[in-house]
């Protein structure tokens, strides 16, 4: 399958590292002119940097922004007039009892993993309808269908984003223009690095402490080691593409089995 989206603008939110990164470069290197977001420009400028040294003649771009506040999303918004893939990947997560989540916390994780994505969709959806052609992506996980223990209100916002992705799925019916989200398993990043070690021994060398948690703390995954940030992006770039066109409205798996259910 050749994918080529030779022609379109893609923002990918929370871009400057990790899935977000892993996910910008994939649609640079299927033709798209990619923008990365995040707050801190030095970041952003090493991501464009890490992209072009990837992907050969990638026309990529960057806005240092806040889009957890309605005045990023707004600045964003008059940067950027009209986007035909939309990626909602910026998200935050930590682990914390459950009991000891303050009001704060929990309005921070909304905030920032369910409402910077509603944002984003209500300001580039109409005029991706109105051209006939869109792709809104949700990055979700495997934690709105398994609540996990040491980060509720983590799960709690991806669960919601499950919820935004179908709605405004709705909203966009029949008119060339899809919205799903991606349910993304266990995942190696640089941060899950730090979240690992929150929950093994400190001293364990990196494999021997993925192994540790995913025994401990992830045994359904099949795959039985983390996902590597790729291999989300394949599942985001062909979602984004033509050949992607009859599938919308869902929640779509890239969880490595994680998830105990047939569907979704």
């Amino acid at each position: 399958m050749r994918i080529d989206l030779t022609g379109k603008n893609a923002l990918v939110t929370g871009s400057s590292q990790g899935i977000g990164l892993a996910i910008a470069t994939g649609l640079a290197e299927a033709g798209a002119s990619v923008v990365l977001t995040g707050r801190g420009q030095d970041r952003l400028d090493a991501a464009a940097a890490s992209l072009r040294a990837q992907v050969e003649d990638a026309a990529v771009d960057t806005l240092a922004c806040d889009l957890t506040t309605e005045e990023g999303a707004a600045e964003l918004g008059g940067a950027l007039p009209e986007v035909d893939v939309l990626v909602n990947n910026l998200g935050v997560f930590g682990a914390r009892p459950p009991l000891e989540i303050t009001d704060r916390e929990w309005q921070t994780y909304f905030d920032t993993n369910v409402l910077s994505a509603v944002r984003l969709i209500r300001r580039y959806l109409p005029g991706m309808t109105g051209r006939g052609w869109g792709r809104v992506l949700n990055i979700a996980s495997d934690s709105a269908l398994v609540i996990p223990i040491e980060m509720i209100h983590y799960g709690m916002s991806k669960t919601a984003l499950l919820a935004v992705s179908r709605g405004f799925a709705k909203e966009a019916a029949g008119t060339g223009v899809t919205v799903n989200s991606v349910i993304a398993g266990p995942t190696h990043t640089g941060g899950v690095e730090d979240f690992v070690y929150e929950l093994v021994d400190k001293d364990l060398p990196w494999a021997q402490a993925q192994r540790e948690f995913m025994r401990l703390h992830r045994p359904q995954s099949l795959l039985q080691r983390l996902i590597e940030p790729e291999e989300i992006a394949h599942l985001v770039v062909y979602l984004s593409s033509q050949q992607a066109s009859a599938t919308t409205g869902a929640a779509v798996r890239v969880d490595g089995g994680y998830v105990d259910s047939i569907v979704p």
